[in-house]
């Protein structure tokens, strides 16, 4: 049946065909035989199609777009994805159809149906907000940034998947079957399609409009405008000077008029007239956003935490268990080698994420705690003997003291740790003093998850090399803040979590030099990581499959690769200089409230709020500020030595991510304020 749009629509019924009243109980016949009892979509504008009669409705709009936005397409809505139309030859609402990774009976599943209840920032019901991603995959794997050979088909042209994912004669360089690890340069589909390419990093890939096209004005700038220009908003203070907190840039590039480095168009996070990225259209990305909680839309300021997923991540989870689920390595089916393949290629993003020369350094765990524990409990055990020494920092996650604890009582060897100052920067001529030639491994955190404080890591690493010593880097607080490279940190390993990099829990990732992984002995037995058995012997496996005993966490292994695919997409440099900014403007309007003191107040800082309030319990705001649908961490953020450092057993820490917003941050800080006023007047009352 074909859509009638209402400007189409005659002032009267052309004689001879049925009253309004017939034509509207026929269509809602129609509608309700439709799988799902869905109504009809408009597969070009990717919204319901409006007829002059009630049709049924869903709880859904599908991709609306606020008007004037560079994603609206005809109509006011788009397919989000720029420049993409859907495939010639489908039918209205033939992008819903099942061969897509989205399954049609879960879109309505995507994010809780809420009534419009209030109005979001830009202008929407916070209904309408909820099922509007930046980017919407209506062109299966693609847009959702899962590669082909993974599995993921753009819908042919008659809307059908193809029979089979493989590509005949294509080598693997992980499995028998011919699914190659390299992206596929021809497929089958319409040559009308502009899918983005998702190994480019670029606004445009990402459904976000360039540097150049016209964005909505945002609560503050990231460039900051030259003297002549009349900022809309105030310019966040930043505490200290000007100083990035680990980007190379200095103030002059930080104003526009500068033409920013670019390669084939790309935009990059340098010097522009406007922001690198829409934070609503990022937040758009992430549904559990739209949650509310007391009645009030979700404010979540718990990143240090574990981070929220994106859509896609959550797609690539389900699209996984609905075409990929197997036991990998070893079976002689189709199902097997999809899912070997994307699991190693998941390895292989991982690697490129982080900059390790090659995948086999990638050992997948499921966390930054089992992976330091790993470490201890195998190079730690073989190389670390009586009279030896550990250094870590005061810094320290209790995952980088305990196993380190343990290995030290169970050798006789000696824990050393490097104090921090006032500030809590860690104190590198301290550092020196403590390193000797009895010094075995040195093992710190890149951003410390209770204060913020960013490490100079790359310092530290070195001096452990001039001394003879290895050095572990943990980057459970940094990966999702900052670019990481462990060759130009000459890190020996390097160690993070999934779920702090917008993945999903149960995963993690140990990285190894080679040549040092394959001098460890393993740690588990059983499964996979066995070349031979018999009763008098085993012969293991070489890195990284030594140390992965037993069926892994295949799923979210791929999960973890789509959240780095996701956060590639965006731009790791435009993450960092987003929240920069963000983390000045929130110091800056937090530092002032009456009774607030911050704890960590270093000059190089990640995203990491750490405070308490002056009369109040720590338990005591984080139940004021969830009354308000704020979410922050309150407690001893199993960190005690560094608090206990400062004189404090907890603290309120809210920690940001690049979807958070200044709005937020005044929403925290006004109940922040109302708390200090309300002890304060009861104190003079007294």
């Amino acid at each position: 049946m074909d859509s009638v749009l209402p400007h189409d629509v005659p002032t009267g019924p052309p004689a001879g065909l049925p009253d309004p009243a017939t034509l509207a109980s026929l269509a809602n016949a129609f509608f309700s035989a439709l799988p799902g009892n869905a109504p009809q979509v408009n597969g070009a504008l990717g919204v319901a199609a409006t007829l002059p009669f009630t049709a049924p409705v869903t709880s859904e709009i599908s991709n609306p777009a606020p008007a004037g936005s560079p994603l609206a397409g005809p109509g006011g809505a788009g397919t989000g994805v720029p420049g993409a139309a859907l495939p010639q030859g489908h039918v209205p609402g033939g992008n819903l159809l099942p061969s897509a990774p989205t399954h049609v009976l879960s879109l309505g599943n995507r994010a809780p149906a809420l009534a419009p209840h209030a109005t979001a920032q830009n202008g929407l019901p916070d209904s309408a907000v909820t099922v509007a991603p930046a980017l919407d995959p209506r062109f299966g794997g693609a847009a959702l940034g899962v590669p082909e050979e993974l599995g993921a088909q753009r819908p042919s042209a008659g809307g059908a998947a193809p029979a089979s994912p493989v590509s005949p004669g294509a080598a693997s360089p992980y499995y028998f079957l011919g699914e190659t690890g390299q992206a596929r340069t021809s497929s089958v589909t319409s040559p009308d399609i502009v899918v983005p390419g998702w190994h480019e990093v670029s606004a445009q890939s990402f459904g976000l409009p360039g540097v150049d096209e016209p964005l909505a004005e945002q609560r503050f700038p990231y460039d900051r405008p030259a003297a002549s220009q009349a900022a809309p908003n105030p310019t966040p203070v930043e505490p200290g000077g000007g100083s990035h907190y680990f980007l190379n840039l200095n103030d002059a590039s930080r104003y526009p008029g500068q033409t920013p480095e670019a390669k084939d168009g790309v935009p990059h996070a340098g010097p522009s007239a406007h922001p690198p990225f829409d934070v609503n259209a990022i937040r758009r990305d992430f549904p559990i956003l739209q949650e509310r909680v007391n009645g009030r839309q979700l404010v979540w300021f718990d990143n240090a935490a574990t981070t929220h997923k994106p859509q896609a991540v959550i797609d690539r989870l389900a699209y996984f268990y609905a075409h990929e689920n197997s036991n990998i390595h070893r079976a002689a089916h189709a199902l097997a080698g999809r899912a070997t393949d994307a699991y190693e290629a998941a390895r292989s993003k991982v690697q490129r994420f982080i900059g390790a020369s090659s995948p086999d350094e990638i050992i997948f765990v499921r966390g930054t705690t089992e992976a330091i524990n790993l470490i201890a409990k195998t190079w730690g055990v073989k190389h670390v003997g009586e009279g030896d020494e550990i250094i870590v920092s005061h810094l320290e996650h209790h995952a980088n003291i305990v196993p380190w604890q343990q290995l030290a009582a169970q050798t006789g060897a000696k824990l050393r740790v490097i104090p921090v100052d006032d500030n809590g920067q860690v104190l590198l001529d301290k550092y020196r003093r403590l390193l000797n030639d009895r010094t075995k491994i040195v093992s710190v955190t890149q951003v410390s998850n209770a204060l913020g404080t960013v490490v100079p890591v790359k310092e530290i690493v070195e001096l452990a090399h001039r001394a003879g010593a290895k050095a572990l880097v943990d980057g459970a607080q940094s990966v999702s803040h900052m670019r990481v490279d462990v060759q130009a940190l000459d890190a020996d390993f390097f160690v993070f979590s999934g779920h702090k990099v917008f993945g999903p829990t149960g995963i993690g990732v140990v990285y190894g030099k080679r040549a040092i992984l394959e001098d460890m002995p393993p740690w588990q037995g059983g499964g996979n990581m066995i070349a031979d058995v018999t009763f008098e012997r085993t012969v293991f496996q070489p890195p990284p499959s030594r140390f992965e005993a037993g069926t892994g966490n295949i799923a979210d292994a791929v999960g973890l690769g789509a959240a780095i695919d996701y956060v590639q997409r965006v731009g790791i440099e435009n993450i960092a200089r987003y929240e920069h900014d963000l983390l000045a403007y929130a110091t800056s309007v937090l530092q002032p409230v009456p009774g607030v003191r911050l704890i960590g107040t270093a000059r190089d800082k990640a995203s990491v709020l750490s405070f308490v309030l002056k009369g109040y319990e720590t338990e005591e705001v984080g139940q004021a500020l969830n009354e308000e649908g704020i979410a922050v961490r309150s407690g001893h953020h199993c960190a005690q030595p560094i608090l206990r450092r400062f004189g404090v057993e907890a603290t309120v820490r809210p920690s940001l991510a690049f979807y958070n917003t200044c709005d937020e941050v005044d929403a925290l800080v006004s109940v922040v304020r109302r708390l200090s006023s309300r002890r304060g007047l009861l104190i003079v009352n007294r």
